[in-house]
């Protein structure tokens, strides 16, 4: 007998039909006679739809009551999959992120995981039962109830596995497994039949939507076998480990695409002096997260750094900016909207170099402007006008000969 984590995101319990369709393949993996824990995402829409709500009544709602709304969505799901599964004749029971033992940081609506109490999961698993842990949420050390940020029901199930020892952790998802891009909008694009870690990780970092970046950072510190499957086919699915067999002496496996990108530039009369820091500190500390940063200092012309951050976070991060503008010691904030980041990943580019090269030509030739640059070991990050994102994707897609074979 094995420990499996299940866990299905919206688009699978959407509906009350598709819930059912889940709790027989649920049924099914129990008849084998696995301890299972389920982990639920809100139904659908049902976290826009919350939103929306809020937003008919104030445009800036408390983070904390956003948690205390939002983490309902969830809940709905997690009992209307045990309310099935026990007509079904399975004996299940649903928890809520809190009572499952998931306690997390203080900050509202992006929350951390900190640590998880299994015993509770653990104790209703010895005496047979199925467990449903709505995902996306989990209590603070201060009692309040906190949720993990979009795709967090992914972190919630990895924390689980984690904590129970699961054997594996399976994500059901819309799609069969992990594509070399978006198939919705990247010609034959290709399943992965095995993804290493910090590939996937890079990926999920840069605007692929399969699998939340905290998921796959657990998964990969704890070594968790990983699975991203089809909730409505019998496949195997792309499965995460630490190394990969060779496939096609694909140096590049994977093109990922990010839109509403915002280039957010600073100004001084005078040198940093230190205020580079400073800068990225203050913004640290209002949980504002950067990601490409450009520093410029050029004799004769006025130093400048300019960073990308998500659209989302432009009116709170140019609140902080101008709060702080005495303390920091700019003279000068301007942004650029309308912008889109578009990355390969590969770790074989870790061994080829050119790689770069390859790519800023092939966007040369499609007359694409790149207007910044972030390059790891086995990722190379561009930030181009957001109307030439998905020809962009296509055009490196093609590049790097990730096609369907025919």
């Amino acid at each position: 007998m094995s420990k499996i984590v299940m866990k299905f995101g919206g688009t699978s319990v959407a509906t009350t039909e598709k819930i059912a369709s889940v709790a027989k393949r649920i049924g099914r993996e129990k008849e084998k006679g696995h301890d299972i824990v389920v982990v639920v995402s809100a139904m659908g829409k049902a976290t826009d739809e919350l939103q929306n709500l809020a937003s008919e009544i104030t445009e800036n709602p408390s983070k904390r009551e956003m948690d205390m709304l939002l983490s309902t969505g969830e809940q709905v799901t997690m009992a209307l999959l045990a309310i099935q599964l026990n007509a079904l004749g399975l004996d299940a029971v649903s928890l809520t992120g809190w009572q499952a033992g998931l306690i997390t940081n203080n900050v509202h609506k992006n929350a951390r995981v900190e640590k998880m109490d299994g015993s509770k999961i653990n104790d209703l698993l010895t005496e047979g039962k199925i467990v449903i842990v709505a995902g996306f949420q989990g209590v603070s050390s201060h009692g309040e109830i906190t949720t993990l940020g979009r795709g967090g029901s992914d972190t919630t199930a990895v924390a689980i596995a984690v904590t129970i020892e699961a054997d594996v952790c399976d994500i059901y998802t819309d799609v069969e497994g992990v594509f070399t891009s978006d198939p919705r909008y990247v010609t034959n694009a290709r399943k992965l039949e095995q993804l290493e870690y910090d590939e996937m990780l890079e990926l999920a970092n840069l605007g692929a939507g399969i699998l939340h970046p905290r998921a796959v950072e657990f998964a990969k510190n704890y070594k968790i076998p990983l699975r991203v499957r089809s909730s409505s086919e019998e496949n195997e699915g792309t499965i995460l480990k630490e190394e990969v067999d060779v496939e096609n002496n694909l140096v590049v496996r994977g093109v990922a695409f990010e839109s509403d990108i915002v280039r957010l530039t600073i100004e001084y009369d005078v040198p940093f002096n230190g205020s580079l820091a400073s800068i990225f500190t203050t913004l640290a500390e209002n949980h504002i997260n950067v990601d490409i940063i450009v520093q410029s200092i050029v004799d004769g012309v006025k130093p400048a750094v300019s960073f990308s951050i998500k659209k989302e976070s432009l009116a709170e991060a140019i609140t902080v900016l101008e709060t702080h503008k005495k303390a920091l010691g700019f003279t000068f904030a301007d942004f650029e909207v309308g912008l889109a980041k578009v990355s390969i990943v590969g770790s074989g580019m870790v061994s080829n170099p050119g790689v770069a090269a390859q790519m800023f030509d092939r966007l040369r030739q499609e007359n694409i402007p790149v207007k910044m640059v972030s390059t790891s070991e086995i990722k190379v990050s561009v930030v181009i006008p957001q109307a030439d994102m998905i020809p962009a994707a296509n055009a490196l897609h093609d590049e790097f000969d990730l096609a369907i074979k025919q």
